[in-house]
């Protein structure tokens, strides 16, 4: 009876051998974080000066402070959640340095740039687990907005955005009655006036900027995931729009006042103020959809949540099944 007695005494709680687990856990990560962090100094140095050299992704350099705040507010998801290390990590953590390999190689650098957040999901996926992961894993795909994009795609998107936002103000300007003519990527005002709309002018800054602005809000929101695809898709439009009525502006201010004025109001002012405008249209877009669509009904989502409950439990016994194998 005695010695039971000692060593109940002794035995640690249920609940103190789950604290250590997971203080070990969290001392593992913080410990490959560290590692992880080392390993691609150079490219987040060379990151933040990209940021600083071209206005077209200084957005970007949110994104990462953005990510933080999403993990701080799912901070309740997030302790509830089990920590279960799962091996698949390890595959992405391959695919992740392959991808880096690839990028020192071949001296892509952004293939070296989007292996960092894979190598990140890598990680939480190989010690937090798979539920964690899952929670997390909207944010992780939001961490890819902080990159500039490859230099051919963004070959690509420039030159038609470039002349979209040509085209688009010239129709707008001659809808209201201003005598203008388009040269390429001039508009002539009133015979006489050129106005140039160069590289820096064909809104890429406004549309990196939105579209990391729309995935914000298609997280904080509480709807659908359509609803919030939908919202973040039509962040492009958004942007295009907003940036064609800031040519448009600029080109009545070229008219009435000067060359000078016109000038600071596209590069100061103008670049302000559309961001309210476009936050203001999203939730316009949410206000809309609200009255136009049916919400789902509770069967539909009774249907959806039980085919996701079936696909997690599907793929937590294929795991298991992959463990006993090995």
């Amino acid at each position: 009876m005695v010695n039971n007695r000692i060593r109940r005494g002794h035995a640690l709680p249920i609940s103190g051998r789950h604290q250590m687990q997971n203080m070990r856990l969290v001392l593992v990560t913080l410990a490959m974080l560290a590692v992880t962090v080392l390993s691609y100094w150079s490219t987040i140095a060379d990151l933040f000066k990209e940021w600083q050299r071209n206005d077209d992704y200084s957005a970007g350099q949110l994104v990462p402070l953005i990510a933080l705040f999403l993990v701080w507010r799912e901070r309740k998801t997030l302790r509830k959640c089990m920590l279960r290390p799962c091996w698949l990590g390890i595959a992405l953590l391959i695919l992740a340095q392959a991808a880096r390999f690839y990028g020192l190689l071949f001296m892509y650098e952004s293939g070296v740039r989007y292996s960092m957040v894979l190598t990140l999901a890598g990680l939480v996926l190989m010690v937090a687990g798979w539920q964690v992961f899952r929670n997390v894993s909207w944010i992780l795909l939001f961490l890819f907005l902080m990159f500039p994009l490859p230099g051919r795609i963004h070959n690509l998107i420039n030159g038609p955005l470039q002349k979209m936002s040509t085209t688009g103000s010239v129709f707008i300007l001659e809808a209201f009655g201003v005598r203008v003519r388009q040269q390429g990527n001039i508009v002539m005002l009133n015979e006489n006036t050129p106005m140039a709309v160069v590289e820096a002018c064909s809104g890429l800054r406004m549309l990196i900027a939105f579209v990391i602005v729309a995935a914000f809000i298609a997280y904080m929101v509480n709807r659908s995931r359509r609803r919030k695809a939908v919202l973040l898709l039509s962040s492009i439009p958004v942007a295009v729009m907003c940036n064609i009525l800031r040519l448009c502006v600029t080109a009545v201010l070229f008219l009435l006042a000067s060359t000078e004025v016109a000038e600071k109001f596209f590069h100061d002012f103008a670049g302000l103020a559309m961001m309210p405008a476009a936050v203001l249209l999203l939730f316009g877009e949410l206000w809309l959809m609200d009255k136009l669509i049916l919400p789902e009904s509770d069967a539909e989502q009774e249907e959806t949540r039980a085919h996701t409950k079936s696909a997690t439990r599907a793929f937590v016994k294929w795991t298991k099944r992959k463990k006993q194998h090995v």
